[in-house]
C-alpha cells in the first residue's frame, strides 16, 4: 500500500502523523501544494490513500475533488471538505440531521444583516463562511459596533465579506470543549479556556483534558456524521444546560490535545488511515 499526504507545510502536526506512520512501518510520500501540479488529464498519483493536511482551504478542497474524481481514497473527502469548509454549509447539515448548535442568520446586505441583528439581539456574532482560527469573528455589542462592522464588510466586497453569517452569542463560562472523533468515535476531548471571549488554542487559550461524556460523545458522533465522517474536530458550547455544536473542523490543529487527554491522536489517524486503505 502507498500512502500520501497532501500538505503546504511540516507543521508539528506533521511531524507527529509521521513519527506515527514510522512506528506502523508506513512512510508518506509527501505531495506538497506548493509544487504539485495536476494534469486533468491524467493519472499520475497512485496512492492508496492520501491525507490532507493543506492549510489553504481553497488548495485542499481542489485537490481532493481532483483526487477522488481518480478514485483515489482521501481522508478527509472532498464533501467533507466541502461542507466544513464553509460555516453556512456547516450549519445546514447539522440542522437538517437534527444536531443542535446556536441559532443563525444569513443575510446579503449590510441593511438586511442589520436588521437580523436586531432581531437576534446584542451582542451577536458575525462570522466570515469561509476561514479557520477565529480570524474576522467580531461580536458585536451595540447597533453603532453593528453599523460600522458592516459597513468596513460591505466596503471590503471580497468573497469572503459577501454573504453576511450571523450567530447568536453564547455565554461560554470561560470556555468551550474541542472533542476529537476518528471513524465515527469521540476518541478525546479538551477544555479551552481564555478570559477572552474567542477560546481557540491558537489565540491563546489553555488545553486542558474535558472527560467525553455520553452528551458529548451523541452529539460529537452526531455532527461527524453530519457532514460526511472521517476524522474531524467538533467545536462543542455548553449553552443553557446542554451541550451544542458549533463547528466542525477538517483539518484540525491537536499537538495541544495529546498531553493532556493522553490519548494518541496521531496514531488513531494513522490506524484509520491503514483501515481505509484496506476497505
Amino acid at each position: 500500500m502507498k500512502f500520501g499526504m497532501l500538505l503546504s507545510i511540516v507543521t508539528k502536526e506533521q511531524k507527529l502523523l509521521f513519527d506515527a506512520a514510522a512506528r506502523r512501518g508506513i512512510t508518506f510520500e509527501r505531495l506538497d501544494d506548493r509544487e504539485i501540479i495536476f494534469d486533468l488529464e491524467s493519472d499520475r498519483y497512485q496512492c492508496s490513500v492520501v491525507l490532507e493536511r493543506c492549510i489553504n482551504h481553497s488548495r485542499a478542497l481542489y485537490a481532493l475533488k481532483l483526487l477522488n474524481g481518480r478514485g483515489i481514497k482521501t481522508v478527509n473527502t472532498y464533501e467533507v471538505a466541502r461542507v466544513c469548509g464553509n460555516k453556512f454549509l456547516t450549519t445546514m447539515a447539522l440542522l437538517e440531521n437534527g444536531v443542535p448548535t446556536p441559532k443563525v442568520r444569513i443575510a446579503f446586505t449590510a441593511e438586511s444583516a442589520l436588521d437580523a441583528i436586531e432581531e437576534m439581539g446584542y451582542p451577536a456574532v458575525v462570522k466570515p463562511a469561509i476561514g479557520s482560527w477565529g480570524r474576522l469573528i467580531a461580536r458585536i455589542d451595540d447597533r453603532n459596533a453593528a453599523e460600522s462592522l458592516l459597513e468596513h464588510k460591505e466596503t471590503l466586497g471580497s468573497y469572503h465579506h459577501s454573504v453576511f453569517y450571523i450567530q447568536e452569542y453564547v455565554r461560554k463560562p470561560g470556555r468551550d470543549i474541542r472533542s476529537f472523533v476518528v471513524d465515527g468515535e469521540t476518541i478525546c476531548a479538551i477544555y479551552r479556556t481564555s478570559e477572552h471571549w474567542k477560546t481557540n488554542t491558537a489565540r491563546g487559550g489553555k488545553a486542558s483534558k474535558c472527560e467525553v461524556t455520553d452528551e458529548i460523545a451523541d452529539a460529537s458522533n452526531r455532527a461527524a456524521a453530519a457532514v460526511g465522517g472521517g476524522v474531524v474536530a467538533i467545536d462543542l458550547f455548553e449553552m443553557d444546560g446542554r451541550i451544542v455544536v458549533n463547528e466542525v473542523n477538517y483539518t484540525m490543529e491537536f499537538r495541544n490535545s495529546i498531553e493532556p487527554t493522553g490519548v494518541d491522536i496521531p496514531g488513531k489517524i494513522v490506524d484509520y488511515l491503514i483501515r481505509v486503505a484496506e476497505s
